[in-house]
């Protein structure tokens, strides 16, 4: 079969190793090449122990003192206001108690084969060494949250993810950094793993894709359409590519090329922001996540990164680095003795569903066209599974986990 992957970032690189295991003739279209949106400026996190969605009351009870602060964990520009409101309101609809279960079960179901689906991926084009198992920690600075972080251990053991509980002696035993920082306690996750740095591990994949025989077309893409048999892309010189099947994997450009295909999928973008400073500038060793706080830190082999924070203004908007700022003033409650000079400063598109599920299978009404973007968080995390459940639907095999919650269909 000949494949067209529309979209060069994470998902798309994975899910081309995946068509040509199966013998598959595979072409990349992207108007940046491989690895030029959000797949290069990620945590670098294979986050697999995460299982619950954004969408809960927890975070509509935080909803009000986040939106306070236009600098804080997640923020709306008012002019952006009126283009999101149904999002949010399809946000709200995922925050009660049943779908929030719902979704929980899928992303469980999910990420639970993530880590594994990587290790077998990455094993077997040799880039394993990409990987770096040296767990996650969760801290938080309020020692009220103890009882509530408790739970959240509970239940996530309960879905078969080890982690363990310490106190503030036991989070600067695994990281004596924090130790003059603001830390109550943690949750120490010992399975988790981030990889060296996003942008090279995506590059790795393309690079090797490309090696394998794939084909890398340099534009960008304006009609996708499907006459029964085979699927056509437009392109914007005019040029028109036909293949047997196409893969949507634009991420966050998603949306328009989704509804050429009859499928009008809630999609938005958190845009999210990050400073890379030079390599043990913060002392960190492994991956740390602020509860409340809306930032992580992650010792990539690049540098250490330090990002999150959500903030709502669509495609267009200029980057407000005054974000970063914010972020910094944040950490230093945690990392006083970090260096924090310098740095890389950088602001990506996540592609976001209220759900907090992606968007994974074909398409209502072309039969030729499947869709992988809307995966938030969790594009690397979700990449490899998801590139294994494509190769499956494409091929019409069985796939590795029940991918209907994550169809089209159900919006």
């Amino acid at each position: 079969m000949r494949i067209m992957i529309i979209g060069a970032g994470i998902i798309g690189v994975t899910a081309a190793h995946a068509l040509l295991d199966a013998g598959c003739e595979v072409t990349l279209v992207d108007p940046g090449g491989i690895a030029a949106g959000a797949s290069q400026g990620n945590a670098g996190w294979i986050a697999h122990v995460d299982i619950l969605p954004l969408a809960s009351p927890k975070a509509w009870r935080n909803l009000p003192r986040w939106l306070m602060d236009p600098l804080g964990p997640l923020a709306i520009r008012p002019a952006y206001l009126p283009t999101l409101a149904p999002w949010l309101l399809r946000f709200l609809a995922a925050s009660r108690p049943h779908r929030v279960e719902a979704s929980t079960r899928a992303l469980a179901d999910l990420n639970g084969q993530a880590l594994r689906a990587w290790e077998d991926r990455l094993a077997g084009l040799g880039l394993g060494h990409h990987l770096r198992p040296r767990g996650f920690l969760t801290v938080w600075d309020n020692p009220a949250l103890t009882p509530t972080m408790a739970a959240l251990a509970k239940t996530q053991g309960g879905y078969g993810i080890p982690s363990q509980v310490l106190d503030r002696s036991g989070v600067t035993a695994l990281e004596p950094v924090l130790e003059d920082g603001a830390s109550a306690g943690g949750i120490w996750y010992p399975t988790g793993c981030h990889v060296s740095d996003p942008a090279v591990l995506t590059r790795a994949l393309g690079t090797a894709a490309l090696e394998r025989g794939a084909r890398l077309v340099q534009a960008e893409v304006r009609g996708l359409s499907d006459d029964g048999s085979r699927a056509s892309v437009v392109l914007a010189s005019g040029e028109i590519l036909v293949a047997d099947a196409a893969i949507l994997a634009a991420g966050a450009w998603a949306k328009p090329l989704a509804a050429q295909v009859g499928d009008a999928v809630p999609l938005d973008t958190e845009r999210g922001y990050n400073v890379t400073l030079p390599s043990g500038s913060l002392g960190l060793t492994r991956p740390v996540i602020f509860e409340g706080h809306g930032f992580v830190i992650s010792p990539l082999d690049s540098g250490d990164r330090l990002g999150g924070a959500v903030e709502f203004a669509g495609l267009k908007a200029e980057p407000n680095y005054a974000r970063v700022d914010a972020l910094i003033a944040r950490a230093r409650r945690f990392v006083p003795n970090g260096r924090f000079d310098g740095g890389t400063r950088w602001m990506g598109f996540r592609p976001s569903i209220p759900d907090s599920l992606p968007v994974i299978g074909p398409s209502r009404t072309a039969r030729r066209v499947f869709h992988a973007f809307g995966h938030g968080h969790y594009g690397l995390t979700q990449a490899a599974i998801t590139a294994e459940i494509l190769a499956a639907q494409v091929l019409g095999r069985p796939t590795p986990l029940n991918a209907a919650p994550f169809s089209a269909q159900r919006f």
